[in-house]
């Protein structure tokens, strides 16, 4: 099986590391790639919002499948372009990518199916805004006031503050941008992100783990695409992990067949465990990074196999997944000024280490490896155990260079230590 990945960063790095293990899966090639996965699969470049590109590369490099990673190509519809073309294709079409392209489409879906979430309202006028703000976070009696761009924004369109005039100000710069903005609820308690591959009815659920939005260490700083991740979650309840597919996942997944629009790809679902039990803070169409790659890090089940079940309607038939023992921990390394503008175009060092996935990177002409993005790497230790991984991550992390480069150094710490609790 020839496998096409589509994406450029630390996902796809990944996706391929996970894929290459997989020994029906015989040919690797990747659009457009970065400087580390051009070490395990034929890269090529491609416009991957055309489906008509993604369709004509499919055929040059005779894929038998086409894994999409990022969620832009999804949300305009390419995996429909690739699946007319008769080629198999893991991800939703433009209709069920809804899910994470249009959050009040998210929150009727959930809504539909009786899923517990926070309560919400959709401004999409000036006018409209102040009373808005005044029905939501203090003095409402919520701690803060959550404000989050309907579309999508790269992990970067919330703000949750207690101070009204940064929720007012950025709600207003969403609205002058022609984009509506969602009022939410503030939902307390620790957040689990869990992976479900999903084919209509049939929902195969992943490992949980937590990820860490915040810029800085202690969960400070402004939210950002992503800076750490950890799996499994040893402080949360299997019959939790189980309400969560059996309430949650799979009664969205039966809404979403309901309504015509059958999911066929990754269901990811962000969750806060509050004392009430699990709400749903948000879903998404796609692998999210990084929870990927510490989720991926301990998968023993072959993934090409698995993905094309999926992308072929054999899903019901794969049987249960196989996991390694221990515990994975992700840590991003950061350009200088991430999630503002980064800098780019420094000389990264010690980037080809195992355990180094790459995002924001690219090969010069001399041979160098250099910074093109704003998460440049995403570093994975496995171990025993949470402090075991822990300890690799950051000795992995220890060996890398990048001027003006930084990253949170608690990542997992608490969950390591037993310090978070439901």
């Amino acid at each position: 099986m020839r496998v096409l990945v589509i994406g450029s960063g630390a996902r796809e790095h990944a996706l391929l590391l996970a894929l290459r293990d997989d020994p029906q899966v015989t040919g690797l090639a990747v659009a457009p790639g970065n400087a580390g996965t051009a070490r395990l699969a034929e890269q090529h470049e491609v416009d991957i919002t055309s489906g008509d590109g993604v369709v004509a590369l499919a055929q040059e490099v005779r894929a038998d499948m086409v894994v999409i990673g990022p969620e832009v190509p999804l949300v305009l519809g390419v995996a429909d372009a690739v699946r007319a073309a008769g080629i198999a294709c893991f991800g939703p079409g433009k209709d069920a990518a809804r899910i994470e392209g249009s959050k009040a489409f998210a929150k009727e879906v959930m809504a539909a199916a009786g899923v517990r979430t926070a309560n919400t309202e959709i401004v999409d006028s000036p006018a409209l805004l102040d009373a808005a703000l005044d029905r939501f976070g203090p003095p409402s009696g919520d701690p803060a006031w959550v404000v989050k761009d309907d579309r999508l924004a790269a992990g970067k369109g919330v703000v949750v503050t207690a101070d009204r005039e940064v929720a007012r100000a950025h709600a207003a710069g969403l609205l002058e941008a022609g984009h509506p903005v969602l009022l939410e609820s503030f939902l307390d308690g620790p957040e689990v992100s869990l992976f479900c591959v999903v084919d209509g009815h049939t929902v195969v659920p992943l490992l949980p783990a937590q990820d860490f939005k915040r810029v800085g260490d202690g969960d400070t700083g402004p939210n950002t695409g992503g800076m750490g991740a950890y799996a499994p979650v040893p402080w949360l309840p299997d019959d939790v992990y189980r309400g969560i597919v059996h309430d949650i996942v799979e009664p969205v997944a039966a809404e979403m067949v309901r309504r015509g629009s059958s999911f066929s790809g990754l269901l990811y679902v962000g969750l806060a465990i509050t004392e009430r039990g699990p709400a749903v803070v948000e879903f998404n169409c796609r692998f999210g990074d990084p929870e990927t790659q510490a989720v991926l890090a301990l998968l023993e089940s072959p993934l090409g196999q698995l993905l094309y079940a999926a992308s072929t309607g054999a899903l019901a038939d794969f049987g249960e997944l196989r996991w390694r023992g221990g515990a994975a921990v992700t840590v991003v390394l950061a350009a200088e000024s991430y999630p503002g503008r980064p800098r780019v175009g420094d000389v990264v060092v010690g980037s080809e280490a195992d355990g180094v996935l790459h995002a924001g990177t690219t090969r010069r002409d001399d041979g160098e490896i250099v910074s093109s993005g704003g998460r440049v790497l995403s570093v994975v230790g496995t171990g025993v155990d949470l402090t075991a991984a822990r300890a690799r991550a950051y000795d992995i992390l220890g060996s890398v260079r990048l001027p003006g480069s930084h990253f949170r150094s608690d990542i997992a710490l608490l969950a390591a230590e037993g310090k978070v609790r439901v």
